[in-house]
């Protein structure tokens, strides 16, 4: 054999030999891979347990906890949400129904239940609980009827929390000229009075007039309250319980200034004229 082509041949075989080197050995790195990817476990598998699911708490935990902490606030606490849906609401509620609302279980409060029963704001029939106002009415018209009813005045504080929309009746029944708003003199609160139509047609002499407004008033609310009581008229007011109830309760007393002669005459004449409705019917000039 040709020694050219002998060597050309033992090449030829050693390159075959390389070449099947090579592929055994990525062969066998492929292999050996794979293998230690799947013998590798995971901790949890490891351990024999699957993996844990992330802890996620009840979209209800806030609203169970608030409702705890409203069981377990004072009575007076509870008493005030429930008086608060009655009054806001001017339903009716069972128990069951107050719960739901306002999550306040009178039910299971035995000193809630009785304190709410003996409230002079709530009525309880029973069965159901709803807001008591002082004055039993729920719309203009009984509204107009309880305060004809009272020609010595009833006071806009007791009518306040009878129906929401007492106070924008009030100011209709005023500008109808149904009613009078006047403020009262000691605690300046305003007092509803009836108007009775059949004064407008009244006429007042002159000389009543000027009788009427130089009349000097005393200085202490005492001594008018109790010039009205000796000509059997019932005062608006009491300040003797008011000035005793604010002794009570620990407000200083303004003192009494002394006031000139002339004052007073200024004064009587104010005393009369803050109420330019009573006189608007009159001739101009004659006041």
């Amino acid at each position: 054999m040709d020694p050219l082509k002998d060597r050309l041949a033992r090449f030829k075989q050693q390159q075959e030999k390389c070449q099947s080197t090579l592929t055994s050995i990525a062969a066998r790195a492929a292999t050996s891979k794979a293998a230690a990817s799947k013998s590798v476990p995971s901790s949890s598998m490891a351990n024999g347990r699957s993996p844990a699911a992330p802890v996620k708490f009840s979209s209800d935990t806030e609203r169970l906890q608030h409702i705890n902490s409203i069981r377990k606030a004072p009575v007076g606490a509870q008493m005030k949400r429930v008086i608060d849906l009655l009054f806001s609401t001017r339903k009716a509620f069972t128990p069951e129904q107050i719960n739901e609302a306002c999550y306040v279980d009178i039910k299971a409060n035995k000193s809630v239940f009785d304190s709410l029963r003996k409230n002079p704001k709530v009525r309880y029939d029973g069965k159901q609980f709803s807001y008591k106002s002082k004055h039993n009415v729920k719309n203009k018209d009984e509204l107009l009827d309880l305060i004809r009813k009272f020609p010595e005045g009833v006071a806009v504080i007791d009518l306040k929390d009878s129906y929401p929309a007492v106070m924008d009746d009030l100011q209709a029944l005023k500008a109808e000229h149904n009613i009078w708003l006047l403020s009262n003199f000691d605690s300046q609160e305003d007092i509803a009075y009836p108007d009775d139509p059949k004064m407008d047609n009244i006429k007042v002499d002159d000389d009543l007039k000027l009788l009427f407004r130089g009349i000097e008033l005393p200085l202490d609310m005492i001594d008018i309250e109790r010039d009205l009581q000796k000509n059997g008229m019932k005062p608006a007011t009491n300040t003797a319980k008011r000035r005793a109830m604010a002794q009570v309760d620990g407000i200083p007393q303004k003192p009494k200034t002394k006031k000139k002669k002339h004052e007073i005459s200024k004064r009587t004449k104010l005393t009369n004229a803050h109420l330019p409705e009573l006189f608007q019917h009159l001739k101009p000039g004659s006041s």
